[in-house]
């Protein structure tokens, strides 16, 4: 699945936040619970150095929950790395990353200074509903769709703490395929730049296969077809996604399959589990690689033929 991250505000956002690094204490990374890998932005692994890292699955209450707690342990194998889950409607759990952040950075409270800090995120993870319910007022603009805050703000919380908000940047290029997809089904891609028949049918096997009960369940179905476009189609026939004559009309199917595993009416889910990753990005450097062989036998053979080409002139 190929996507464009990169749009021109994102190239300044990257260069605005490097910039902004050095004076921070504490680095507030929010993930979508559902995809904590996928949700991860490496960029923020290479502008951090050594500063202490946050990493807070938003939309807990979306996710499996069991999945959720293999998750904060693998991320915390990190050095410098504290997980925590929540979800903004419980301001209890909010508040545990200010403690966290008076934790890792006692000596500015000692020192009587703020602690500063900065939010960062892809689009569509929640970041701006966390910035409001840290202030409890809205100082963000929050939208169902990605890409919503724009320019870096400073906010002070006047607990003794600073944010720096950031915009939800992406990264140039998502090297693995399967983290395109789960951005996709979970809505951190705009839906334009998206297919919702490709993404269905991956999202529809995965489910198949990791929650077939919750399928069953939610779609009525006594048993679940073998196929991946019978799947579709069925579940396309219980909502009536139909086109005239009867048949299934297969966007509309993987739009309503979408919608509700973003919504949560297909039940508690979680896309991804650290040791899939694993393998994941074996395959990567496997493709990598490989890519890296061809381009070489490519150029190689440009260069015989243009050696040929010279010496019969």
């Amino acid at each position: 699945m190929s996507i464009q991250w990169f749009p021109g505000h994102m190239h300044k956002a990257r260069k605005e936040i490097a910039e902004v690094i050095p004076k921070i204490d504490v680095i507030i990374e929010v993930l979508d619970a559902r995809i904590p890998f996928s949700s991860e932005n490496p960029l923020v692994r290479s502008l951090r150095g050594d500063k202490p890292v946050i990493k807070v699955l938003n939309k807990r209450d979306l996710a499996d929950p069991e999945m959720t707690k293999l998750w904060l342990k693998h991320l915390e194998k990190e050095q410098g790395v504290k997980a925590i889950a929540i979800t903004t409607s419980q301001m209890s759990e909010v508040n545990k990353i200010l403690e966290l952040c008076r934790k890792l950075a006692p000596h500015r409270e000692e020192a009587g200074k703020n602690i500063r800090t900065m939010i960062m995120g892809i689009p569509n993870v929640g970041k701006s509903t966390l910035i409001n319910t840290f202030a409890g007022r809205v100082i963000c603009k929050t939208g169902n769709e990605p890409a919503v805050t724009r320019a870096q703000q400073r906010i002070n919380l006047q607990n003794g703490i600073v944010l720096s908000d950031t915009p939800g940047i992406l990264w140039p290029k998502v090297e693995n395929p399967h983290s395109g997809f789960r951005l996709a089904a979970t809505g951190a891609v705009k839906d334009t730049a998206m297919d919702y028949v490709e993404v269905g049918f991956y999202t529809v096997e995965y489910l198949a296969k990791a929650y077939p009960d919750l399928l069953m369940n939610r779609y009525n179905l006594e048993e679940l077809p073998e196929s991946d476009i019978e799947l579709i189609e069925a579940i396309g026939e219980k909502r009536g996604s139909l086109r005239s004559g009867g048949r299934v009309d297969l966007h509309k199917a993987s739009e309503a399959l979408i919608n509700d595993l973003r919504s949560g009416a297909l039940g508690l889910i979680t896309l991804e589990h650290p040791d899939m990753i694993e393998g994941e990005l074996e395959q990567v450097e496997e493709d990598k690689a490989r890519d890296t062989e061809e381009k070489a036998a490519k150029k190689e053979e440009r260069r015989k033929r243009y050696l040929r080409n010279k010496r019969r002139k």
